[in-house]
């Protein structure tokens, strides 16, 4: 039988897996600031340029610190699977066999889905957004956006899109943990619609309904799809339930 690992074997475990991760996304960032970052900046930059609305800086160092910014991102974006691989082989031990099939399966598609949400905000959301907002609404006035600030609003833009993609496997994990059912996410489903177009009036208002349209579509079709994934889960868990039944 094995023995259970001390606490400093634990913190020293800790400590590699901190040490190699950190190592990791450092490396990529560095080789994002000088192999990647003046041609990031352009593709974020790219609405803007679209619409013509011109791009400033106003404070010294600005320019630099955003691509830092950019890098760093970029960095622990391409530097997540080592962080990943180090978090997985540390927990690993302490995971049940029905769990490591789980955590196998997942992470893919948990990847994946991320990487399509920040996709689609960048190419759907991000030019609707821009264009609302700096053209739209502007009336009269001649819009010069800062570049610190502009990439900032990129970000807290496309990190929820990405997080929105999501949704279909947090259903399907909370389905598993039996915190919602197929048949209550069902009854919601009218609530969620109404609130996903009114978020998609808001973000694309006038009489563009073809954008307020490509805005609610992709979200409502990923509820439904956990809400299939959910009632998957019911009945796989009833299938076990009666077999255990009959074996009984």
């Amino acid at each position: 039988m094995d023995r259970p690992m001390p606490l400093t074997g634990h913190l020293a475990a800790l400590r590699r897996v901190l040490l190699i991760s950190g190592a990791a996304v450092a490396v990529c960032s560095l080789a994002v600031f000088f192999g990647l970052s003046d041609y990031l900046v352009g593709i974020l930059l790219k609405p803007l340029r679209l619409l013509n609305v011109p791009v400033i800086t106003i404070r010294v160092g600005e320019a630099l610190l955003t691509k830092i910014r950019i890098s760093l991102l970029g960095g622990l974006i391409l530097g997540f699977p080592v962080v990943a691989w180090q978090l997985g082989g540390y927990l690993w031990p302490a995971l049940r066999e029905s769990e490591r099939r789980l955590v196998l399966t997942l992470f893919p598609v948990s990847a994946i889905l991320f990487a399509a949400g920040a996709l689609f905000s960048y190419y759907v959301i991000l030019p609707l957004a821009v264009r609302f907002l700096l053209v739209v609404t502007a009336g009269e006035f001649n819009p010069m956006i800062t570049l610190r600030e502009y990439v900032s609003f990129v970000g807290a833009l496309l990190l929820p899109g990405s997080l929105v993609f999501e949704g279909p496997l947090v259903l399907y994990l909370l389905a598993r943990l039996g915190v919602v059912t197929p048949a209550g996410l069902r009854r919601r489903r009218k609530h969620v619609y109404l609130g996903v177009f009114i978020l998609a009036a808001l973000l694309t208002p006038g009489t563009d309904v073809l954008s307020q349209v490509a805005v609610a579509v992709p979200t409502l079709l990923l509820y439904e799809a956990g809400v299939v994934l959910a009632g998957l889960v019911e009945r796989s868990r009833r299938r076990t339930a009666a077999v255990r039944a009959r074996a009984a």
